[in-house]
């Protein structure tokens, strides 16, 4: 069972471009009435139609994470506004098309609101996801070295935000329901 330590729970990525702040806000660590709240703001999030052909809808993907033990749900927040949502997962990596499920967390369910696009966020909350990933990995000594995602080829800008973000590119994935996936990888 993935468990947190109480110390250091929320993950903060600075932008040195004056755009502000990321903060990753783990739904599973907080009591009922801030995450009703939390879920209550991701319900706001809103997706261009192209985004729809890559994601569900994020308080769909925020609530599976919620009852699935592997999935640790996030929200993005950016000047305590929700802006987005991310899930990191354990034990799933062959999801992404990476050759085993242990070595890596798997990043999924990853969206900026579509009125908070090109700002930059989606890198800095990408970026955040790894370091996050990384404390877990030692908080919970799971031995993973980085984290993977796939990204769906028709979707060049998340895959400029993922290399903005440090991940590169680690081959081809067909198995996505939703097309070819390019593999991206960032270790820590």
């Amino acid at each position: 069972m993935l468990e947190y330590d109480s110390d250091d729970v929320f993950t903060i990525a600075n932008d040195h471009h004056d755009r502000g702040d990321i903060w990753l806000i783990p739904l599973k660590l907080l009591d009922d009435d801030s995450r009703a709240i939390q879920l209550g703001a991701v319900a706001e999030l809103s997706l261009e139609s192209g985004q729809r052909d890559f994601v569900e809808e994020p308080l769909r993907m925020m609530l599976i994470g919620l009852e699935e033990e592997s999935r640790l749900p996030y929200v993005i927040e950016s000047g305590g506004v929700a802006v987005g949502v991310l899930t990191l997962q354990a034990g799933a990596a062959r999801l992404a098309g990476w050759p085993d499920d242990d070595s890596a967390w798997l990043l999924r369910g990853f969206l900026i609101d579509s009125g908070r696009q090109g700002q930059g966020l989606g890198a800095m909350a990408a970026k955040a996801a790894v370091d996050e990933a990384r404390k877990l990995t030692i908080r919970l000594n799971g031995g993973q070295a980085g984290v993977v995602l796939s990204v769906n080829e028709r979707n060049p800008a998340g895959q400029a935000a993922y290399a903005k973000a440090g991940f590169v590119d680690s081959g081809r994935y067909l198995g996505g329901a939703s097309g070819p996936q390019c593999i991206m990888y960032k270790d820590f």
